[in-house]
């Protein structure tokens, strides 16, 4: 059975806000939602407690400290400044953190309390709105994935940080991105979950499952319930990539590794530090060790029977939200055609 997705950045916004606790000088905009959601400690234990996550950082900048000596980094969306300690003890010159969020001023406190004030600085702000004391830095960290990679990313202000400030040959942390999409059963929980509004203790509640449907689900994938091979959707270098990059359209084709039925389609996303003398890597994928991303779940309007061998093609498209670019609108189209059954489907799906 799935481990249940709390969606706690999105609780802890509307108990803020429903308590009167927002940004000082008015209502609060989408964008001032998503800032506002990190300003929660909660968020940070979260990410901070997350091994895969932390523990692949550290090692890319503690088993790489040769190229972090004597070097000015920039740590984008700094949260408690996790990353910038480490880089300042890897040997950094200096590191500067930046961050919108009011836990930076959290921050401020723990490098003091870890005698690092004199080799971090951090600034509260956004990064196409501050400046810099100094013209260019040799390095940028940042933990900007979200949810399906782009949910709620921070990488548009990191390739604004990047053409702004990063020396020419500069390192980037992490240096490239892939998301990879999978089919899985999901009886049980599309049941429980989606189906159950069919019969709502003796009442026809439909319209409600059709709502859950188009949301997509953030959740822990059973490892077992993978019925197909990964495919590879996009890659993110993020040397090279461009905002306009992340608003696309890609082909897929999965294989079914055994007979059985689909309920979903699952995206996960690997991330990759590989330009370092050391490189390391870590994967959000169902077979990986669990991370706070977990996996997101696409439900397909008809179920699938599908045999071994058999294949599911179509392209998926990713676009950020015309009213809040850090939500996501997927549209997923696909074709099948099996020996039991063959079914053609395109659905839009909101990722709020």
């Amino acid at each position: 059975k799935h481990v249940c997705c709390t969606r706690q950045k999105d609780r802890l916004v509307r108990a803020m806000t429903d308590s009167g606790a927002a940004v000082e000088g008015g209502d609060l905009t989408s964008k001032d939602y998503y800032f506002d959601s990190y300003a929660h400690y909660g968020i940070h234990e979260e990410m901070l407690k997350d091994e895969v996550r932390t523990l692949t950082y550290r090692a890319a900048i503690m088993q790489n400290r040769d190229l972090f000596k004597g070097k000015v980094v920039l740590d984008v969306g700094c949260g408690t400044g996790i990353l910038s300690m480490f880089a300042a003890r890897a040997g950094a010159k200096h590191v500067y953190g930046v961050d919108f969020s009011s836990i930076i001023e959290q921050a401020k406190t723990i490098v003091v309390d870890n005698d690092l004030a004199e080799k971090v600085t951090l600034i509260r702000g956004k990064c196409e709105e501050i400046e810099l004391p100094v013209d260019k830095v040799d390095i940028i960290i940042s933990e900007w994935m979200g949810y399906a990679l782009l949910y709620e990313s921070m990488l548009p202000s990191v390739l604004f940080a990047r053409d702004k400030w990063l020396v020419p040959g500069g390192l980037m942390l992490p240096d490239r991105t892939t998301m990879l999409v999978s089919a899985i059963e999901d009886h049980r929980f599309k049941e429980e979950k989606i189906n159950w509004w069919e019969n709502v203790y003796g009442f026809n509640m439909s319209c409600i499952k059709e709502l859950a449907t188009l949301e997509p689900l953030v959740d822990t994938v059973p490892p077992e319930q993978i019925v197909s091979d990964y495919c590879r959707i996009k890659d993110i270098d993020t040397t090279t990539c461009t905002a306009a990059d992340l608003d696309f359209t890609a082909p897929f084709k999965i294989v079914a590794a055994r007979d059985d039925f689909v309920h979903a389609l699952v995206i996960h996303f690997d991330t990759y530090f590989g330009k370092l003398r050391s490189p390391c890597e870590f994967s959000t994928g169902p077979l990986a060790m669990r991370t706070h991303w977990k996996q997101t779940v696409f439900y397909l309007p008809e179920v699938l029977e599908v045999l071994a061998g058999e294949e599911i093609s179509g392209t998926i498209s990713c676009t950020p939200n015309a009213s809040n670019p850090r939500d996501l609108d997927f549209v997923i189209g696909y074709a099948f055609n099996g020996e039991r059954m063959s079914s053609t489907a395109t659905s839009t799906y909101k990722m709020r």
